[in-house]
């Protein structure tokens, strides 16, 4: 595993590996909140690095933004640091992308991704480097760049209809996700509840997902990490909410790998829903 392939669970907040998909079913939600979290990230026990996720959540928009880095004993082998945000518009609770960006630095690499998103197609998109000539490459296409989100907005799981968020409903989900070089589908399903409680913030209940990697589009058929991840059955994400909104996040997820257990792990979760206004007609609005 490359230093720039260990640093992106730390700024992304494992989004490959979450449950991280976009619903359009029923429900109502005009509410409001937002999250300051910080995650560290383990391989095996061992320290690998630590991140931060900020999410503000309006009733017409919302915007996301999460930095890390390398930490631990990986410093002794390279450094790193990361950063990427999206921001996009609120539909009956439901948040669409209009914009994503990413950048990893290494101590020899680089790489930056940013895309513009309208109704779910990539308008424009840049992804620095740009791959290479590969005969084993499947190539995209312009079908591969309709009907998606980026990692980041997928990250967002709604729970439809208006009863308890701490469903099966909550993880019952797939998501079309391209992240400016690869398309890919992300499917999830029940497994269980869990209680956890933060360093600070959040104690309460969170929903384990199971979640399934299928790659479409953009990746090297020979490479055997895609392989491994299609293959893999035991990967889990734990959502915890959004206070305010219907909104669930990853607050752990886990993968096993030949090095041992990968984990994201919140050491902090605070989130607090904004206060409620008064509208022109007497109603109270989110």
């Amino acid at each position: 595993m490359t230093p720039r392939r260990l640093l992106r669970p730390a700024i992304f907040g494992v989004a490959m590996l979450a449950a991280l998909y976009a619903d359009a079913q029923g429900g109502f939600l005009y509410a409001q909140g937002k999250l300051d979290a910080r995650y560290i990230v383990t391989l095996g026990g061992i320290p690998l690095g630590k991140g931060a996720w900020m999410i503000d959540v309006r009733d017409d928009r919302y915007t996301a933004a999460a930095s890390g880095g390398t930490g631990g004993m990986l410093r002794l082998f390279a450094s790193g640091q990361g950063t990427s945000a999206s921001r996009g518009s609120v539909s009956n609770g439901q948040p669409i992308a209009t914009s994503f960006s990413s950048s990893i630095q290494t101590d020899k690499k680089s790489d930056v991704v940013r895309m513009v998103l309208s109704a779910g197609t990539v308008k424009e998109y840049v992804a620095e480097p740009p791959p290479g000539p590969s005969p084993d490459l499947v190539p995209l296409t312009d079908a591969h760049r309709r009907g998606v989100t980026d990692p980041m907005t997928a990250s967002l799981s709604r729970v439809p209809g208006t009863g308890d968020t701490f469903a099966p409903e909550a993880c019952h989900r797939k998501v079309s996700v391209f992240d400016g070089r690869m398309r890919y589908d992300l499917q999830s399903s029940f497994k269980r509840l869990e209680k956890v409680r933060s360093e600070k913030g959040y104690q309460g209940t969170v929903v384990v997902c199971a979640v399934y990697f299928t790659p479409v589009a953009g990746y090297n058929t020979g490479r055997r990490v895609i392989k491994y991840l299609a293959d893999m059955r035991d990967t889990e994400v734990w959502l915890a909410p959004i206070a305010g909104t219907r909104l669930m996040v990853p607050y752990r997820a886990t993968i096993p790998t030949p090095f041992g257990l990968g984990v994201l792990q919140a050491t902090q979760f605070v989130t607090e829903p904004y206060p409620q206004r008064a509208t022109a007609n007497g109603l109270r609005s989110q």
